[in-house]
């Protein structure tokens, strides 16, 4: 154990010279240490102590109460901050997710032993090397998730280390365990204790990790009847159809696969990586809603983009996202099938138009790889034929974009105001008046020149008298 070497960064490694040479001991604990053994680079370094808050804070000139009743003090080196946090027992933990007390201990086995999983329960001291007290440096090689102790007791503390361990099994591409697993299906009902914040943030880092096919793990542990009972109806949804090939749960997984390996995704923020995941997770929730079935066994989903855009609405809500992204995600499952909006006598460009009138024009760049996923999804035989209208629809969006083609009322060559002097009044009728120019240029760009949209306003104006 003591051959093995972590690069701590220059700071935290301060920190823990600074606490041993006041007579402590110091480690850096936790997902830092796990991450450094599997070659990631650590979000952030944390690092428990046997020194009491208070001495602590003595030794460090700018410290910060972050949760100092749990003996955690932030200590600030150049500009920084890094949790260091005194070695604990916690007590009861009466409501299923915190304990009622804790109680500060010099002996860090009792601190590790606290913790939820093996592959986290480990800490480094870059003098005296890693301190491995449960097999967690194994469990890494195996890939396992396994609980520090008796996984019933570990899962009875805190319920939201169920979604822990299917988060990290995800991120990691590790296998949970059986105990573990077992305790999780017995306790899953247990989720219930969880805010609806934790749960949102332990399924977005599950979507977002290699493996999102624990999503199916979820189910079959009976975690999803608590956090997401949606996912039960989609994953027992069949699509005997020939544009399908996976049941409705079975299809969103490969589709959440096949976003991650999108351009748009691999380049995009932690906020629209979020989009995207919960976007593919959702865009055909309302399928079981909408089945029907044909007296020769083939099945239709007719209306399910705008039944799931419901569906998705209430799961976001439900999960406390902010309101941009459940506007975004609900706009993208309403419109990610509008690829079959293209009749074939239709004027293509206008089509587009139209689309991108209701998407708007900044979320096109979610929809595309959003269509991409879904057709990767689907039967192989129809793939191509729609990957390549999705190409046709990159081209036309391009076009209009290039040719500055009016898309939306305020790109219109007038305005209110405008229509205001010929004599509209403000309100309904200012707006459909709006709305009716609009379709005119939405039918003809070449339309969108001031005197002609006036001429047309003033038309208006005249059948409303």
């Amino acid at each position: 154990m003591e051959n093995v070497t972590i690069r701590v960064p220059r700071d935290a490694a301060k920190i823990i010279e600074k606490l041993e040479q006041a007579g402590y001991e110091a480690y850096a604990v936790g997902g830092c240490v796990r991450d450094s053994l599997l070659g990631r680079e650590p979000g952030d370094w944390d690092i428990t102590t046997s020194a009491s808050p208070e001495e602590v804070k003595a030794i460090f000139r700018r410290t910060i109460d972050t949760g100092i009743e749990h003996g955690t003090v932030t200590v600030m080196e150049n500009h920084v901050g890094y949790e260091v946090t005194t070695y604990r027992v916690d007590g009861v933990y009466e409501d299923g997710r915190h304990p009622s007390s804790v109680t500060f201990t010099r002996n860090l086995k009792e601190d590790l032993l606290r913790r939820d999983f093996t592959i986290n329960a480990m800490a480094y001291n870059p003098r005296t090397g890693i301190v491995d007290l449960y097999d967690g440096m194994a469990d890494l090689e195996r890939g396992c998730i396994r609980c520090v102790g008796v996984p019933e007791e570990r899962f009875t503390e805190d319920a939201l280390r169920i979604l822990r361990a299917l988060r990290f099994a995800s991120q990691l591409g590790f296998e949970i365990e059986g105990e573990t697993l077992a305790a999780m299906k017995k306790l899953a009902p247990r989720l219930s204790l969880v805010s609806a914040e934790r749960v949102r943030v332990e399924l977005v880092k599950l979507l977002g990790g290699r493996c999102p096919e624990m999503l199916v793990t979820a189910y079959e542990t009976g975690v999803t009847d608590v956090i997401l009972p949606e996912w039960n109806s989609m994953i027992t949804t069949p699509q005997k159809n020939p544009h399908h090939c996976f049941d409705v749960g079975r299809h969103t997984i490969v589709t959440i696969q096949a976003i991650h390996k999108e351009p748009g995704y691999l380049a995009a923020d932690a906020h629209d990586r979020c989009v995207y995941d919960m976007t593919m997770l959702l865009h055909d929730a309302g399928k079981p809603i909408c089945l029907t079935t044909e007296p020769n066994g083939k099945q239709h989903f007719r209306g399910h983009p705008k039944a799931g855009a419901e569906v998705a609405r209430e799961v976001l809500r439900r999960l406390k996202f902010d309101n941009d992204t459940i506007n975004t995600v609900t706009l993208l499952v309403r419109y990610h099938d509008c690829r079959f909006d293209f009749k074939p006598d239709a004027d293509f460009d206008r089509t587009m138009r139209r689309i991108v009138n209701r998407v708007g024009l900044e979320n096109m760049h979610y929809l595309f790889p959003v269509m991409r996923a879904d057709i990767e999804g689907q039967h192989p035989d129809y793939r191509e034929r729609g990957l390549a209208r999705v190409a046709e629809m990159e081209e036309a969006f391009a076009r209009i974009v290039r040719e500055k083609q009016c898309v939306s009322i305020k790109t219109l060559a007038v305005g209110g105001r405008d229509l205001i002097a010929l004599g509209f009044a403000p309100g309904p009728s200012l707006g459909d008046a709006l709305g009716r120019l609009l379709q005119l240029v939405l039918d003809a760009p070449a339309l969108n020149e001031r005197e002609t949209l006036l001429d047309a306003a003033r038309k208006i104006l005249h059948e409303e008298m």
